[in-house]
């Protein structure tokens, strides 16, 4: 099954400002701002939701498509994601825009100051699937995550045009997004992803009841953070699914993006929905042991091994053939 990934490339450059915000800040003088903090940290991590879901699935051996838009100084990032099995050569590189970019200072009380530089993702709008699907021999799944909202709203419309199944996952744009829009991205979907929160805001914002939003979609994916995953489907009972133990909590950031990576690879491998939701928390809870979205390294041996301590032996066995790290 060839999934193409659709979403966000982006680099986050990560300071550390060893004071505090607040002492810096006069009160009557809060109109006229003009500050530079002295850091004493900078990480730079590759991030964006569409490459974090690529890495994940190609750490997997699933082998995705990303559809996305980066600068001319992507190559060394392109570079890290061919490594890690997937195939960049449907992303679209700019002549004019650097790839989007998020730099945040932290301060000692854990405040921040970001700012999130949109660039290159803005030209995603130009990227047509039907040119990715002729290279590849075909998608049968498209995955639209967040990312430029014209692109979304393009490779959507497409989708039905071309009739390729896709799956809606708003994530991070579901806040700017009216409700027309989202109904616009929704109906339809083979499958609808988003956590307890973005689930009630896309039911406020469409008007659409719990049971309409279910009827309009094939399945819907709700993860549920430390409780695991909820999947529905019309008529059918749902599928619960607990998380694995975790070894440490390091970092949240990137589990969701985690989780999507591995309930694609099932679905690429043909696994059932149950199956699909498991390998999903498997690997989110990889991310969550690591500082970073894209750091982790699945060790095949290491990962049937606790996948069979979660899961059962049963599971591991039918995912163990196709775990190819």
């Amino acid at each position: 099954m060839r999934i193409a990934v659709s979403g966000s490339i982006a680099n986050d450059h990560l300071m550390t400002f060893p004071g505090r915000f607040a002492d810096q800040l006069v009160g009557d003088q809060l109109h006229t701002v003009s500050l530079s903090f002295l850091v004493d940290a900078l990480e730079v991590r590759r991030g964006g939701v569409g490459a974090n879901i690529a890495f994940g699935m190609g750490q997997l051996g699933a082998k995705p498509i990303l559809v996305g838009a980066a600068g001319q100084d992507f190559d060394e990032y392109r570079a890290w994601l061919d490594r890690h099995g997937v195939d960049t050569q449907s992303v679209r590189i700019s002549e004019v825009l650097h790839t989007a970019r998020f730099v945040c200072t932290t301060d000692a009380d854990h405040n921040q100051i970001g700012s999130f530089y949109t660039g290159a993702m803005s030209e995603a709008r130009a990227i047509e699937l039907k040119a990715v699907a002729d290279r590849v021999g075909g998608i049968d799944l498209a995955h639209i995550g967040a990312d430029d909202p014209e692109a979304m709203l393009r490779h959507t419309e497409e989708c039905r045009a071309r009739n390729i199944p896709f799956a809606a996952d708003f994530s991070q744009q579901l806040a700017r997004m009216p409700g027309d829009e989202i109904r616009l991205l929704t109906e339809g979907a083979a499958y609808l992803f988003s956590n307890e929160y973005e689930k009630a805001l896309i039911e406020s914002k469409t008007g659409w009841s719990d049971e309409e939003v279910l009827a309009k979609v094939g399945t819907r994916v709700t993860t549920l953070g430390a409780r695991g995953v909820r999947v529905e489907r019309t008529g059918e009972s749902p599928i619960e699914v607990g998380c694995a133990q975790e070894e440490a909590k390091a970092d949240p950031t990137g589990v969701g993006d985690a989780f999507r990576a591995g309930f694609l690879s099932g679905l690429s491998w043909g696994a059932s929905l149950e199956r699909s939701a498991q390998l999903g928390c498997m690997l989110a809870t990889l991310v969550i042991e690591t500082v970073g979205t894209q750091e982790y390294t699945l060790n095949r041996g290491s990962f049937i091994e606790r996948f069979a301590k979660a899961y059962g032996q049963d599971a591991a066995d039918e995912v163990l053939p196709h775990v190819v790290p």
